[in-house]
């Protein structure tokens, strides 16, 4: 897992409720298809016409946003089902950080297990900031910095947020739960000696 410390990029408003996991990328998607090439299939229901065609209403499309780092969405993103392929699909389509006043739980997990932040903003800030880039597309950059806790935003307005200190060291670092677990290989191995000598019949 790649290590996480700031970004700093345009930022595409996708104001909407409710985006579950299945709208951020099809089930069937997921059935043969390699984790790495899941990015471009990323919101093809709401980037894609019935016939295939980009529709061009979907902020998505716009040549201003379509390479954006940074996501804004609106209460509740990610909801759904437990896909963890909704979180490899939008950081296989350059998405870093995802600025949202609310997440779907397992989603919210998903994405610290996989390198992509997800801050949580009052509805009223993450409005602002769409605003803002809104008010100059492609050009408006905002940056993302866990390592101060601050979202800065097009005017330079600075946004504290708060996470989880053991998420944010672990995103610091780059390290999933498993990695993290094995940082204290030595001692687990240590109890486990320990205990098998005073309960050899548990290790039977």
């Amino acid at each position: 897992m790649e290590k996480f410390t700031k970004v700093t990029g345009v930022a595409a408003p996708l104001m909407r409720q409710n985006v579950d996991t299945d709208l951020i990328i099809r089930i069937e998607r997921l059935v043969g298809t390699d984790r790495s090439d899941l990015g471009p299939h990323c919101f093809e229901q709401l980037r894609l016409k019935a016939d295939g065609t980009a529709d061009p209403a979907c902020v998505l499309n716009h040549a201003a946003y379509r390479d954006a780092p940074i996501l804004l969405a609106a209460e509740n993103f990610g909801c759904g089902s437990s896909r963890e392929g909704a979180v490899w699909a939008l950081m296989g389509a350059g998405v870093k950080a995802v600025i949202a006043p609310s997440y779907g739980d397992i989603f919210f997990n998903n994405c610290f297990q996989n390198g992509l932040l997800p801050v949580a903003l009052p509805i009223a800030e993450v409005e602002r900031l769409a605003e803002e880039t809104r008010a100059s597309p492609g050009n408006a950059r905002v940056t993302v910095d866990l390592e101060e806790h601050v979202v800065v935003s097009p005017t330079g307005r600075r946004i504290a947020f708060e996470i989880e200190g053991r998420r944010r060291d672990a995103l610091l670092q780059g390290l999933d739960d498993i990695a993290l677990t094995l940082k204290h290989a030595e001692t687990i191995a240590g109890w486990q000696n320990a205990d098998r000598a005073q309960r050899p019949w548990v290790w039977l």
